[in-house]
């Protein structure tokens, strides 16, 4: 049986994973899903002062605290810079790190540059709200396999995410450079994903590396709306290899 550390992207917190944590623990699994700061039930904890650093270290903090090990570390969208600084931090403590319908954010990068269309979006005040869904699917989000009740769950449960961990580059020593590595693609069939790896694009170019194994679970890019018993299936599946 694996441990599995589940990071939300952009908007979301911990309930996010709820239809992947159910079948994950009922196959024996331990599950921790994640609510990084100024976000869901720590909303209250946002502001000003939530940066990237305070989303890697809510991700390290907990495995210390827990003592977690050979986890499987999973991040989904923007859940990719806390993960993938944590993984940099901690990587004793990591088995695997899959990024599902994500990729890992190079070192000196922000998630701003990352999703630019996002940026735009941020308001005065230091904060991100959810976009339309219109907006998300302009911005290249794919919504395949949101019916109206996952739209309306995202949209009654959704907080606006902290602005300022956008604009902090990440970190990164290189600690976690030869960690086992996998792609869970949904919005991006494999082949399009493997051009742009042969063409060498500045996002895609690091997954050629021998650490990467690349699958695929073909839906839009909220895998644990549109298909989250079939996510579970994949995660498990990852962490066996």
């Amino acid at each position: 049986m694996s441990t599995f550390v589940l990071v939300p992207g952009f908007w979301l917190g911990a309930w996010a994973w709820d239809g992947v944590t159910e079948p994950l623990r009922a196959a024996g699994h331990a599950v921790h899903p994640v609510t990084l700061t100024g976000l869901a039930e720590r909303a209250a904890e946002g502001g000003p002062q939530v940066d990237l650093e305070t989303h890697i270290t809510d991700v390290t903090g907990l495995l210390a605290e827990a003592d977690l090990r050979e986890v499987v570390l999973v991040a989904h969208s923007g859940g990719t810079g806390a993960v993938t600084g944590a993984a940099d931090r901690a990587p004793e403590r990591i088995r695997r790190v899959v990024y599902l319908d994500s990729g890992p954010l190079p070192g000196g990068a922000t998630l701003a540059e990352l999703n630019p269309g996002l940026a735009k979006r941020e308001v005065g005040d230091g904060r991100l709200p959810l976009p339309s869904f219109e907006e998300l699917a302009e911005s290249g989000a794919s919504l395949a396999g949101l019916g109206p009740a996952e739209r309306a769950l995202m949209r009654e449960r959704a907080t606006d995410h902290p602005a300022g961990v956008l604009h902090q580059p990440l970190r990164l020593s290189g600690a976690g450079d030869a960690l086992p590595k996998t792609l869970v693609s949904c919005s991006f069939p494999l082949d399009q994903v493997r051009a742009l790896i042969a063409a060498g694009h500045p996002w895609f170019a690091a997954l050629s590396g021998p650490e990467w194994e690349l699958t695929e679970l073909p839906t839009g890019h909220w895998p644990m709306f549109s298909r989250p018993e079939e996510t579970a299936r994949v995660l498990a599946e990852v962490a066996d290899r």
